[in-house]
């Protein structure tokens, strides 16, 4: 298991993580991503080297996102079939929760998020941002989660080709994950951790303005398409009823029009292009879509035949399957097919290329500037 510490003019609460994680896990392997600090705190950096962390270095300041996928790119590298915990460095991640996440991880092999119950002194803008956010993924998703926001996440060691490939630089790239994650099928579990914020989280460098409508255009994203996808299919529906006076060809043509029109405006506009084999993706959306087609079917006739107007029983059938799959998944998680495959292994398309860019680049770091041998904590 290996923790990913992304850091970005850090303090000495970061060294204090380290100095905690020792104490609890002496063999636990740390990975400290410096995203471009400066001098003024290459001292730190030093002393977690010091004390046996891999410190990988950005020139200059790239993003949260673009830290955690180089952190990403040298697990895979350096410690290929480990997992990671992602933690953040201004101390409110204690040990003892990074533990938690960890093993749940191990034993789940799915995206763990450390969850905060957002009770006690929270800072306005967290919980504000937190709720309006979680609400958003639920909607958008059918997929309730307690945390969105928070830093504190775990992939299984078969998730770093997939999240090389997760667009966003910055603070967006964590929703994005969660997102292509909940669009995928990957399974995604919560554990509750403490919710702590130092100094009303006066530490943080997350700008409310800018890195808010950076978070907050992924899923203005998603809606829009979701949408757009939905007119699509009822236009279609009702001018294909019109043209040949049958119904369930009319839906199974409208709804497969829509459905790939919604597929390819996802994977394009979305999440940034493919991270997968376009053949592999597009068989798990229809396997998915596969069983709302039928029920669609089913339902739309039931209610034309008892005397509703078409257009009517359309958006009243779409209600009902919302709410229908939507409870179904908060029951059934769907895993990813190949989720127990090595980082790497046969994968191929963009994940793999990207994943492979990364590495290069961790590559071309080390070879510039030879690091401390040793990754585990002493």
């Amino acid at each position: 298991m290996i923790v990913l510490v992304p850091a970005y003019e850090p303090g000495a609460r970061l060294l204090d993580l380290l100095d905690a994680l020792q104490v609890a896990a002496p063999d636990l392997g740390v990975v400290v991503a410096d995203d471009g600090s400066g001098p003024a705190h290459e001292h730190v950096f030093a002393t977690a080297r010091a004390r046996g962390a891999t410190v990988l270095a950005h020139a200059v300041n790239r993003g949260k996102g673009r830290a955690l996928k180089t952190g990403f790119a040298h697990v895979a590298l350096a410690h290929p079939g480990e997992d990671v915990v992602c933690a953040d460095c201004d101390g409110q991640h204690s040990p003892v929760d990074v533990l938690r996440v960890a093993a749940r991880v191990q034993s789940s092999r799915a995206v763990v998020l450390g969850a905060r119950r957002f009770t006690g002194a929270v800072p306005a803008r967290s919980r504000v941002g937190n709720t309006v956010t979680a609400a958003l993924f639920a909607l958008l998703t059918r997929r309730r989660l307690q945390d969105t926001q928070t830093g504190l996440r775990g992939y299984p060691a078969s998730a770093m080709g997939w999240l090389a490939g997760v667009p966003g630089e910055r603070f967006e790239y964590e929703l994005n994950a969660l997102l292509d994650a909940a669009r995928s099928g990957r399974a995604i579990e919560e554990v509750e951790i403490a919710t702590t914020y130092l100094e009303g989280n006066a530490s943080s460098h997350f700008r409310p303005v800018v890195d808010s409508a950076r978070i907050y255009l992924p899923l203005l994203a998603f809606s829009l398409t979701s949408f757009a996808s939905f007119l699509l299919d009822t236009t279609a529906l009702l001018v294909l009823h019109a043209l040949t006076g049958t119904l369930l060809p009319s839906v199974v043509a409208a709804r497969l029009l829509s459905s790939t029109a919604n597929y390819a405006a996802n994977r394009r506009l979305v999440f940034g292009g493919s991270r997968c084999r376009p053949t592999a993706s597009a068989a798990r959306y229809a396997g998915l879509a596969g069983g709302l087609l039928v029920a669609n079917g089913v339902l739309l006739s039931a209610l034309t035949a008892a005397g509703l107007g078409l257009l009517v029983a359309k958006v009243v059938t779409e209600g009902v399957l919302f709410v229908a799959s939507y409870q179904v998944q908060r029951v059934v998680r769907v895993r990813r097919p190949g989720a127990g495959r090595a980082a790497g292994g046969r994968r191929g398309g963009a994940s793999a290329r990207r994943l492979g860019a990364l590495r290069g680049g961790v590559r071309r770091r080390a070879r510039a500037r030879p690091a401390r041998p040793g990754a585990r904590l002493r």
